[in-house]
Formats: C-alpha cells, structure tokens, sequence
C-alpha cells in the first residue's frame, strides 16, 4: 500500500484551447475537473495500476468535499484532515501545440493543531504502508521544517518514505535522510545552487543531494530522460513519446510508477519512465492504467551520457 500525503492539495480544472489569446475571448475545446495535488496524483496513478492507496490531505469548504468524492469516485481511500479554510481551486490552459499555463491559487492557512492533526493522521494510517509519498508545496502556516519532521516520525515508525518537493522543504528534510527525494532539473539545480548543462551535472548534483542525506536520488530531467542515483548504482533512462498533450501531473504519475515497481534499481526507474510517458499522451492530469503503458519505448542504462548536453540548460 503507498499512503500519499498532500499538504496544499486542490481541485484542478484543465481546459483545452486551440491557442492563449492574451485579451481575447478563448473558446475551450475539452474540459476536465480533477482532484489535484502532487500526492493526489500520485494516489490516483497507484489506483490506476490497480494497487491499493490511502490519500492523507487537508480539505475544507465545498471544494474540499469534491475533492474527496473524486477521490472515491477513483476508489482511493481518503483519509481527511478537516480544516477551516476552503481548499484552493487551480486552472490549467493546455494549448493545442503543447503549452501549458497553470494558474495555482494559494491555498488554505493550516492552524498549529490542524498541522498537528495531519501529522497524527499519516502516523495512525501508515501502519500497514509499504511506502508513504510526500508531494507537493507546504501551504500557508506550515515551516520549511515540516517535512523533515515527517520523514522523522516516518522512520521511526519504521515505514520508507519519498519526498517530491523543493527549496527550503527538501533541504531541511535531507538531514533526516529521505528513503527517495524526486526533484525534476530546475529543483536540482536550485538545491545545489548552479546550472545544469549536461547529464553529468546532473549526476554530480544528485550525488551532492545524497552525501547531505538523500538515500536515493530520483531526477527528472523533462524530455532528456531521467536520473537514478543510489548506493547501488547510477542508471539514465530515456522513453519515447508520440505526441505530449498534457504534462500536468506527469512526474506524479512518474514517482508512482517507481514505488509499485519497489522503489529501486534499473526496473524501477523503467517503471517510471512509461508511467511517466504514458501521463503526457493523456488529456488534463488523466493517470495512466497498465494498458497505456508501452514497455517498449523505455531505454534503460548504466552507462549514463555524462557528456551530454541537456536540451535547455537549468538554473
């Protein structure tokens, strides 16, 4: 079982537009509603793939409890951490060449006991959790500290823990030595404070995020492929796609992918890379199930390209 835990999670509406008119009347040509939130993602894409999933998240007010009905709409368990602001509603344009515009709403304001109710949730549902999935920004009230007091309690419960945040949240949990952290190319870059040109200064980067405590280093390096970085080895993967639709939610999907398949090692980042590709083909932030996977399109290596030069430098 993977328990998710999304602290600023939110109710996402996607529209599909020909093009972004700045001052113009723009007329959708698909529309989507969804639960959204990093950890939600990921709870949606482990219930996709037919695996069991608790999702641990703050919700108030009427989009709250749409949230929640989605989620069991999806058969996902929704552990609900009630609180007194309205969860944030977020808007995603997706022009038809690929671009996407997301506009995301600040969220809620968590009281002391309110954050303190949503860390005794995830302690009294994470008993029988192989993994717990930590995602997303930390809203309003809550310390940079909070996740690494999370991955603490985790640990000592004896549960492994991944982490998919940025900036001060991911570099005050490193100490606390994070099971998996899955930071994308500009998250990268910002923790070890430099750009990244090449797929080598992403391995070197990756192995700086390691010696200040990160277990294992998950990196998404957007269309250049993805990064595996552990005590067991380095791996670099690549996965082809057909046509991107949408990309909301495709890291998401992603992480997921990596924990069903055990969360180490070569075919775990071959799992996230088709969850992953198999996410962009698919309209707003639709989660893969196994039929759109395509095992096929996934190239997975030990000899990683250090030399190669990242399609857009990060910084």
């Amino acid at each position: 079982m993977i328990l998710t835990v999304t602290p600023n999670p939110s109710l996402d509406r996607t529209y599909e537009v020909p093009s972004l008119d700045r001052g113009e009347v723009v007329r959708a040509t698909g529309e989507r509603v969804d639960p959204g939130g990093k950890g939600v993602n990921v709870s949606r894409a482990t219930a996709a793939a037919g695996r069991r999933t608790v999702a641990v998240l703050p919700l108030g007010g009427a989009p709250g409890a749409l949230v929640a009905d989605l989620l069991h709409a999806q058969g996902i368990e929704v552990a609900a951490v009630p609180v007194a602001g309205a969860t944030r509603s977020n808007i995603a344009l997706a022009e038809a060449a690929g671009v996407l515009t997301k506009i995301n709403a600040p969220g809620p304001e968590l009281s002391a006991a309110e954050q303190e109710l949503l860390l005794e949730t995830v302690r009294s549902r994470s008993r029988d959790a192989d993994w717990i999935a930590c995602c997303g920004s930390l809203p309003r009230g809550l310390a940079p500290s909070w996740y690494a007091e999370l991955v603490a309690r985790a640990h000592t419960a004896g549960v492994r823990i991944a982490l998919d945040t940025s900036g001060p949240a991911l570099l005050r949990a490193l100490p606390e030595r994070p099971d998996v952290v899955k930071p994308n190319a500009g998250e990268l870059a910002e923790a070890v404070g430099r750009p990244l040109a090449t797929v080598g200064d992403a391995v070197r980067a990756a192995g700086e995020l390691r010696g200040r405590g990160a277990r294992t280093v998950l990196a998404s390096l957007g269309a250049d492929g993805q990064l595996l970085v552990s005590d067991a080895g380095t791996w670099f993967g690549t996965a082809r796609v057909a046509a991107v639709r949408s990309n909301v939610g495709a890291g998401d999907a992603s992480l997921a992918g990596f924990l069903i398949a055990g969360g180490a090692g070569p075919d775990a980042l071959a799992s996230a890379l088709a969850h992953g590709a198999a996410a962009v083909g698919l309209p707003g932030s639709v989660m893969p199930t196994p039929a759109d996977l395509d095992p096929g399109a996934v190239r997975v290596t030990a000899e990683v390209p250090v030399d190669r030069p990242l399609q857009e430098t990060v910084s």
